[in-house]
C-alpha cells in the first residue's frame, strides 16, 4: 500500500497556491481535465519535486449497466503513465444510461449517482471493476458516492456493499469521509456503522470537503469549509485505521491559501485525534481478515450476465429519464428528493455549460440561468457540454422566448458560427469588433 500522506486536489485556480504550500506530500487531479502531452506547468514542477500526482476519474461509470467504454480507459490508463501515479481512482456510480441494452435513446447525467445496492447492481459493478482493473496499468480504488436519493428495495447497507465489492475484486476503497456525511443527513445512515462493516485495510486514501445544508438536504458542493461533523467522521475513520492518505477537495469559491492552509491543518489535527485512540472501534462481524489482495478469479467472474446488465440498465435509465427528461418517476422512489436532484442536476449543468460557453452568459445576462433552467427541464444533454451549449442556444432561439434586439443576433451569430461542420468566413475588422463588445459586457 502506497502511503501517500497529506494531499490538496490540485485545481488550475489555486495551482501557484498548491506550489507554495507548506506540508503537501501529494496533489490529485481530475483525470479528463488534462492533456497527457500538455501537463499544465505548475504540475510538471510539483513532479520534478517529488510530489506524487493521482488522477481521478469522474466519467467512467464503473456502476453503470453497460460495460466500461475502452476508450475512456485507455485515456485513463494514459493519463497515469503520463504522471507516473502510483494508482488511478474512479467511482462507484452511473453516469449514463439508455443505449443498447434497453434499446432506447443514450442519456447522459452529467453527475455521479447511485447505484442501487442491490445483487444484481454489485454483480455488474464487480465484472465492470475487473474490465478496469485488466485495462489498466497501475492498482485501481474506487469511491463511495453522496446521494440526494435512495433506490427502493436495497439489500445491503453501503458498508456491506464495499465490503462485497473488496472481496469479490480485491479493489483499492477512497473513502470520502464527506460523503458519509451527506449521506447521514440525506438518507439516515449512520457514519460509524458504515465504518464498522468496511473492510478498512482496503482504503488506498480518504477524501475531505466541505458542503453546504438547505432546507434540511445537505450539497456535497466542494465549495464550503469542511465542517466539524466531517471531521468527526476522519477521527473516527483514523481511529480504526491509518489511512495512507487524506486530501482536502475544494472545487468552486476558492478562499486563500492561508484557509487552505488552516483546514489541511485541522484534517491533520483530526487523524491524529483518532490515532490516540485507535483499536478501540469495535469492528463489524467478518470485517477482520478482509481480502484487499486482488482476489482470484472465478470462471465468468469477470462477466456479469446479460440479463442481469439489462435489468440493472432498465432501472438506472427510468431513473435517469425522470432526472433529466421530465418522465414519470419510477415506482418507490421520493418524488420531492427527485425533484430536488432533477434540480441540481440542471443547475450543474447551467454552471458547467457558462464555462465551455462563456459567450452565452455574456450574451444573455440576467436571462442566461433561468432560460437554461428551463431548457434543461424536458431536454437531457445529448453529446457533451459543448453540444449542449449548441441545443441550449437553438432552443433559445426558436422558443419565443427573446425579443428580436441585440442579444438575439448575437446568439444566432454564436450559434452559426459553431454549429456547422466549419465556422463561417467574417472578415476579421467584424469578429474584432464583435469579440469587444462581449468583453466590454463582461
Amino acid at each position: 500500500m502506497v502511503r501517500l500522506g497529506t494531499g490538496i486536489g490540485w485545481r488550475p485556480e489555486i495551482a501557484d497556491a498548491v506550489e507554495r504550500m507548506p506540508g503537501v506530500d501529494w496533489v490529485e487531479v481530475v483525470a479528463e481535465n488534462l492533456c497527457p502531452g500538455h501537463l499544465p506547468e505548475s504540475l510538471v514542477r510539483l513532479r520534478e519535486r517529488g510530489v506524487t500526482v493521482v488522477p481521478h476519474g469522474v466519467s467512467l461509470g464503473l456502476g453503470g449497466a453497460e460495460r466500461p467504454d475502452e476508450g475512456r480507459l485507455a485515456a485513463l490508463a494514459e493519463r497515469a503513465e503520463a504522471l507516473g501515479a502510483p494508482l488511478v481512482t474512479e467511482h462507484i456510480a452511473f453516469v449514463r444510461a439508455g443505449g443498447p441494452l434497453t434499446a432506447s435513446a443514450p442519456l447522459e447525467a452529467g453527475h455521479l449517482l447511485p447505484v442501487p445496492r442491490t445483487r444484481d447492481a454489485l454483480d455488474v459493478l464487480c465484472a465492470n471493476v475487473r474490465i478496469a482493473q485488466r485495462a489498466l496499468p497501475v492498482p485501481l480504488a474506487v469511491e463511495n458516492i453522496a446521494a440526494l436519493i435512495s433506490w427502493p428495495g436495497e439489500e445491503m447497507t453501503e458498508g456491506q456493499f464495499l465490503y462485497e465489492l473488496v472481496e469479490r475484486t480485491g479493489v483499492r476503497l477512497l473513502i470520502d469521509v464527506a460523503n458519509l456525511h451527506t449521506n447521514h443527513v440525506n438518507r439516515g445512515e449512520d457514519p460509524a456503522k458504515a465504518l464498522a462493516e468496511l473492510p478498512v485495510e482496503a482504503i488506498a486514501y480518504v477524501h475531505v470537503a466541505g458542503g453546504v445544508e438547505k432546507d434540511g438536504v445537505w450539497h456535497d458542493s466542494h465549495a464550503h469549509p469542511v465542517p466539524r461533523p466531517v471531521l468527526d467522521i476522519l477521527t473516527d475513520l483514523a481511529s480504526r485505521v491509518a489511512p495512507p492518505g487524506v486530501l482536502l477537495e475544494r472545487d468552486e469559491d476558492f478562499p486563500g491559501a492561508g484557509e487552505l492552509e488552516q483546514e489541511l491543518t485541522a484534517i491533520g489535527e483530526a487523524v491524529r485525534a483518532g490515532s490516540r485512540t485507535r483499536g478501540a472501534q469495535p469492528v463489524a462481524e467478518g470485517v477482520r481478515g478482509a481480502v484487499v489482495e486482488s482476489a482470484p478469479e472465478a470462471p465468468g467472474a469477470d462477466e456479469a450476465g446479460e440479463r442481469v446488465r439489462e435489468r440493472v440498465a432498465l432501472a438506472q435509465t427510468a431513473l435517469l429519464s425522470a432526472l433529466v427528461a421530465g418522465t414519470p418517476v419510477p415506482e418507490g422512489f421520493d418524488r420531492t428528493r427527485l425533484g430536488i436532484q432533477a434540480r441540481a442536476l440542471a443547475a450543474k449543468r447551467a454552471g458547467v455549460v457558462a464555462k465551455v460557453a462563456p459567450e452565452l452568459p455574456a450574451v444573455l445576462g440576467t436571462a442566461y440561468r433561468p432560460a437554461f433552467l428551463s431548457y434543461a427541464q424536458s431536454r437531457p444533454m445529448r453529446g457533451g457540454y459543448r453540444q449542449d451549449a449548441l441545443d441550449f442556444a437553438e432552443w433559445a432561439l426558436l422558443s419565443g422566448g427573446l425579443a428580436e434586439g441585440r442579444a438575439k443576433r448575437e446568439l444566432r451569430e454564436w450559434w452559426l458560427d459553431r454549429s456547422g461542420p466549419a465556422p463561417r468566413r467574417r472578415s476579421r475588422v467584424t469578429r474584432v469588433a464583435r469579440m469587444g463588445r462581449v468583453l466590454m459586457r463582461r
